[in-house]
């Protein structure tokens, strides 16, 4: 009998079951379905750490639980995210056709939406759901899909809700192949789906590497919270585009955002355990989160639209559908759509334009709601 109390079988319980299962589906679609395996390999194997019974992954003392506290308490993981996205993002065509910008812009509506459900579903239930301002700004920064930034923005306004958020964000970002196309093809007409985009024209390294310091300069000027994010992203493009620290633009890009990457995604799996996943306050995250991942995707594509009745030059309604910052996973996705209508136009690049605009719009919005909330 004492040898029985002493195994984690004697001592589970059905919440701590369920949230097992939520860690094994997450490995199927990434192992079977191959639905972004770097994010949710790690995630739904820290789920499943976290709620072994008896086996103090995520207490005081455990491995999980000193991730947890260094790198997302801190904010440290997220930014060193945006050190190595910026290292492999190339700004080539958001410079090239800059207009695409305003899909990014217009993919962050979700965020502002997002936040004003939260507060209306804290007053409709009366209480059974309870967000505070900085919590319905955290939780809308989900509808941006950009997971980094989340956790840098809700662990300086809501740390509390912190490990929530963060699994609803890199929740949604991995199932952008699911969510999207949907919302695509219903706000699209087969002829807008096959619109063939003028090429893009060529970049100048001048312009390369000019790019994130005007950017970091702005941003310094003008929205000084964001810089944390902001600066780090440019950081990292700098490295890559000036072509003289090959060592530090290939470490950021390669093993130090693997590193960090595998760690992270550990923590957010750690948030999974079952007394602090199952209940009201995190499944009205969760469905915030995925209207606002919703309807920020469908902004950037009826704005697309709207720019095809005002410009002279096409734009393909797919790629606003990118403007939200899962990067290049929405890019992907407008792509492989694009492709199911007319096998001969490829729109990867025209929809990378939105997406990496679209990490600047998320940054960018975080700075606005960390200054107005804090």
């Amino acid at each position: 009998m004492v040898l029985w109390d002493s195994t984690a079988l004697a001592h589970f319980e059905s919440g701590q079951l369920i949230m097992m299962a939520v860690g094994f589906l997450l490995l199927f679609l990434a192992i079977v379905k191959k639905f972004e395996p770097l994010l949710l390999i790690p995630i739904g194997f820290g789920a499943l750490l976290t709620n072994i019974p008896l086996a103090g992954f995520s207490e005081a003392g455990g491995l999980l639980h000193y991730i947890y506290a260094i790198g997302i308490d801190t904010g440290v993981f997220p930014l060193l995210i945006f050190m190595g996205v910026g290292a492999m993002t190339d700004f080539g065509p958001l410079l090239a056709n800059p207009k695409t910008a305003l899909l990014g812009a217009a993919a962050q509506f979700g965020i502002f939406l997002a936040l004003l459900g939260a507060l209306a579903l804290t007053n409709w239930t009366h209480g059974v759901i309870d967000f505070s301002l900085q919590d319905a700004a955290s939780i809308g920064i989900i509808g941006g899909a950009d997971g980094p930034t989340a956790i840098f923005l809700s662990s300086r306004l809501s740390p509390n809700l912190l490990g929530a958020i963060a699994v609803a964000a890199y929740s949604y970002m991995a199932l952008v192949p699911i969510i999207q196309p949907p919302i695509m093809r219903w706000l699209t007409t087969k002829e807008e789906r096959a619109i063939v985009m003028k090429q893009l024209r060529h970049v100048t390294k001048t312009e390369k590497i000019v790019f994130p310091l005007l950017v970091l300069v702005l941003c310094i000027l003008l929205l000084p919270s964001a810089t944390p994010l902001i600066g780090m992203l440019m950081l990292g493009n700098l490295m890559k585009e000036s072509m003289v620290v090959d060592r530090l633009s290939d470490t950021a890009q390669n093993a130090l955002i693997n590193i960090v990457t595998i760690m992270l995604g550990l923590a957010v799996g750690s948030k999974l355990a079952a007394d602090k996943f199952l209940n009201a306050n995190t499944l009205g995250i969760l469905a915030l989160g995925l209207i606002a991942f919703m309807i920020g995707t469908a902004c950037g594509v009826l704005l697309a639209k709207l720019m095809n009745k005002l410009c002279k030059d096409q734009v393909n309604p797919l790629i606003g559908s990118a403007g939200v910052s899962a990067v290049p996973m929405a890019a992907r996705v407008a792509n492989k759509v694009g492709l199911e209508e007319n096998p001969h136009n490829v729109l990867l690049m025209h929809a990378m334009g939105p997406n990496v605009a679209g990490v600047i719009g998320s940054a960018v919005a975080a700075g606005v709601l960390l200054a107005l909330c804090a």
